[in-house]
């Protein structure tokens, strides 16, 4: 190279390179910094997190369009990734797939049903359900017809992307949002803001598990936030002598998993509204970096929790953060919280709303599942007696909201007429059940099935006065929550006719009643299971005390107790 300088050039070259010699200055000075560390080896990651650094899942929808050419069934790697556009291969139970949407807050209008319905209708099944993440789900969709579902999905204006895997799920939130006269803030703004945030950043589709998120803005229903990895709980600050400026703002809790049989813990911390956002970036951003990617079972959020501490967490979350995070303790006098008990079937019926004249119409689609005529018909209803729009909520139930009040018992008769009762019943409201075996590999029972046999067994058999919430979940995977139902059935394989049973567990709870459900009895097969869980409500009725519902009997005795109680 040196024959490229002119003699001029050389000397110039040999005078600063001594200049800079002379001041300290050495060569290994100059060089590159080392590269920072990467996270684990690759040999010491699981086996999903390899396949997603060999072809980032996105990226697998040329292999998609493939498959569809010729209906092929996906290789293993592609079950996986396929799941980042929200389907679900559903073999061995059935050679197909279930597709998942993502819409934030359950918020859906009568457009978009008559689509999901069409495509129901043309391309799968023709069954729809409603997810415990007040959210859609369709099956059973051929290879071939995959892309086409996906087109049509976001073709009205919805999502399936990031609706499985290790992805942020649907958000939720109270399904009566701006509507509610009793709620501190109307969340919805909010739900929005991060929706559009996460489906729009790539950061956000590469976590180490999945992971919920929920708002709830106080009022009459529910989100049941303290079961998601991070629950945003609204709460009012009166005037007080900490330093704190009165007005609205939220409480954090964090590691939520119930099928873990863990509450998310109290932060210490609460956030203005416009901040809120914000800090649930910078808390996924701490997922992202600290969540272990070397052990699936060891993944959530939870763990990340237990490792680091809500300190530590506080403490990584504030390097991200702007600002500084106000801490306030979890029973502090000067914040007001939600007044209402939220174990109830608080939605089903006819309900006021904040703007005058107007109510919202909530009725019970058992085990949340509905066919493509019932959908046609309900954004039919929607639009003819609202505006509309309907909400879907975490109790595989739904909402109509903006109805004249003079018009809302005709409305109601006509969604009962459809199979969706608005009738308040403390039994038939609170069922609430996972897809099960039908459709689900992991699922060791009939769960829907069993559910709408209980549902009307135990119907002709008793009466109650105080509702009582009855979970069917298939497997350990625990997407109906039975470790949070009064009742709670966990799928099992029994010798009996059936093969099929539930461990049953009582006392469960959230909100207020939060409470981890103990279990009873094990192994009860289907066959038995009517006259078990008659005896127990019986049971139930003839010992508790005055008004006594049956979270608290429950929790009033112990385990030896209730088993002589519900077997007498």
């Amino acid at each position: 190279m040196s024959e490229d300088f002119t003699g001029e050039q050389k000397r110039y070259l040999e005078g600063f390179f001594a200049g800079v010699a002379a001041g300290g200055v050495s060569f290994n000075d100059l060089a590159a910094a080392p590269a920072a560390p990467s996270g684990p080896a690759l040999d010491d990651l699981t086996k999903e997190e390899r396949i997603k650094r060999e072809l980032y899942p996105f990226d697998a929808i040329e292999q998609l369009v493939m498959d569809a050419r010729w209906n092929s069934k996906p290789d293993a790697e592609s079950v996986f990734r396929y799941k980042w556009n929200g389907l679900f291969w559903l073999n061995p139970v059935k050679d197909g797939y279930m597709c998942r949407l993502r819409i934030p807050g359950g918020v859906v209008k009568s457009y978009q049903l008559r689509e999901i319905a069409a495509i129901a209708s043309e391309l799968t099944t023709g069954y729809i359900q409603i997810t415990t993440r007040n959210n859609f789900q369709i099956r059973l969709i051929e290879p071939k017809n995959c892309p086409e579902v996906l087109r049509r999905i976001q073709g009205c204006g919805l999502h399936s992307k990031g609706a499985g895997a290790d992805n942020i799920r649907n958000i939720t939130m109270n399904p009566c949002a701006g509507y509610d006269p009793h709620e501190i803030i109307d969340v919805r703004p909010l739900v929005n803001e991060l929706a559009t945030l996460i489906i729009g950043s790539k950061e956000f589709y590469d976590l180490p598990r999945k992971f919920n998120i929920a708002y709830d803005g106080g009022g009459l229903i529910s989100a049941v936030e303290d079961t998601n990895d991070i629950g945003a709980s609204a709460v009012d600050i009166s005037g007080n002598t900490e330093g704190i400026e009165p007005g609205v703002y939220f409480r954090i809790a964090l590691g939520g998993v119930t099928g873990h049989q863990t509450f998310a813990s109290d932060w210490g911390v609460i956030v203005k509204p416009e901040q809120l956002n914000d800090v649930m970036v910078a808390l996924l951003r701490v997922f992202i970096q600290f969540g272990d990617r070397t052990n699936r079972k060891k993944a959530r959020f939870k763990y990340v929790i237990e490792d680091k501490g809500l300190d530590g967490v506080l403490l990584e979350a504030e390097k991200l953060l702007k600002f500084k995070l106000t801490r306030l303790a979890a029973d502090s006098a000067i914040q007001k919280k939600r007044a209402f008990s939220q174990q109830g079937h608080s939605h089903i019926g006819i309900y006021p709303q904040k703007q005058d004249g107007l109510v919202y119409v909530g009725a019970t689609v058992p085990v949340g599942q509905m066919t493509a005529r019932q959908l046609e018909r309900l954004a039919d209803l929607a639009e003819s007696y609202g505006t509309g729009e309907v909400r879907l909520t975490v109790w595989q139930n739904f909402i109509i909201p903006n109805v004249k009040a003079a018009y809302a018992d005709t409305l109601a008769k006509s969604l009962k007429k459809l199979g969706f009762p608005c009738e308040t019943s403390h039994l038939r409201n609170g069922f609430i059940a996972c897809t099960g075996n039908k459709y689900c590999k992991f699922a060791a029972s009939d769960t829907k099935g069993h559910a709408i046999a209980m549902m009307d067994y135990l119907d002709k058999r008793l009466k109650l006065d105080q509702p009582v919430n009855v979970h069917f979940t298939g497997c350990a995977h625990s997407c109906a929550q039975h470790f949070m139902g009064d009742i709670g059935l966990l799928g099992t394989k029994v010798k009996s006719e059936s093969g099929e049973g539930y461990h049953v567990t009582v006392g469960g709870g959230f909100g207020e009643n939060r409470k981890i459900g103990r279990q009873i009895f094990s192994g009860v097969a289907f066959e038995s299971l009517g006259s078990t869980l008659e005896a127990m409500l019986k049971g139930y009725l003839e010992k508790r005390r005055a008004d006594e519902s049956f979270h608290v009997f429950c929790n009033r005795h112990s385990v030896g107790e209730l088993q002589v109680t519900f077997t007498a």
